[in-house]
């Protein structure tokens, strides 16, 4: 069984300012640890459920954070950013059985993490079809565009609710929950094996038990933060704006949607 899986940090028990995920920063280190244990606990419960092999994007800021050393022998690690439209789930293709998402955030315009934002903090926020876009449904459908089926998910409360309107039976770990400018948060060690567990059970389910369902159309609506920004990206191929700092992009093809993010955002 060849498994995926995409991490990223602020969806990570404790994980609650942004001086937590910067290297630069003296908390930083602490919690990139932290990081790297809740993937290595993913990595032993998709072993126990028969991954013999496993591929792992660091999806975080630079995308050299995880360490690598501390994984299990049978992992590749993606480390960095190829500049492919696939971004997070870089490399994903229709040879891998699942995908699992670890250290998932609430999406930007939402308000369950202190540090909730789609792809990039420099905009407002992402709609697709009227919705707040998450990093998580944006690569869960190109995931599903793959064939590939999403399994299961661990990072912050207000996500993992929205993980479960979009199938149900994707196992969630809700490892904290936000609340204004402060986090809730699980222990560090009862995550790492709620994580164990939870990735075991939903690889030993019937795996194509899990289906996310296509809209037929899409509408992207982007936010940015500097009206300037929006005025750039009408230059792109289809985009219209709407507003000062809004532009909107329709289609029926959802790697369109996948591409345009990746230029305008």
């Amino acid at each position: 069984m060849k498994i995926y899986i995409s991490a990223d940090i602020e969806g990570i028990t404790g994980v609650t300012h942004w001086n937590e995920t910067k290297k630069q920063e003296a908390d930083y280190k602490r919690f990139v640890n932290q990081m790297t244990l809740e993937v290595k606990s993913a990595c032993e419960g998709a072993i126990n459920a028969g991954a013999d092999e496993i591929w792992i994007k660091d999806a975080h800021d630079s995308g050299r954070n995880i360490d690598h050393n501390l994984l299990p022998k049978n992992t590749k690690l993606i480390r960095g950013w190829s500049g492919h439209m696939y971004s997070m789930v870089q490399e994903l293709d229709d040879s891998f059985d699942a995908l699992l998402f670890i250290g998932y955030h609430s999406a930007g315009g939402t308000n369950t993490n202190p540090l909730s934002h789609s792809m990039n903090t420099g905009i407002d926020y992402l709609k697709l079809n009227g919705e707040y876009l998450s990093e998580f449904l944006l690569h869960s459908y190109i995931a599903t565009c793959l064939n590939v089926p999403v399994v299961f998910l661990s990072g912050d409360e207000g996500l993992c609710n929205e993980v479960s309107k979009v199938d149900k039976n994707i196992i969630t770990v809700p490892v904290k929950k936000g609340i204004g400018d402060s986090t809730i948060n699980i222990h560090p060690q009862l995550a790492l094996d709620l994580i164990k567990d939870g990735v075991e059970e939903s690889l030993k389910k019937d795996l194509s038990s899990y289906k996310i369902e296509l809209p037929e159309e899409f509408e992207l609506e982007i936010k940015y933060n500097e009206h300037s920004e929006a005025f750039k990206a009408i230059n792109y191929s289809n985009v219209e704006q709407v507003s000062s700092k809004v532009v909107r992009l329709s289609t029926k093809d959802f790697m369109e949607v996948a591409t345009a993010i990746s230029f305008l955002v």
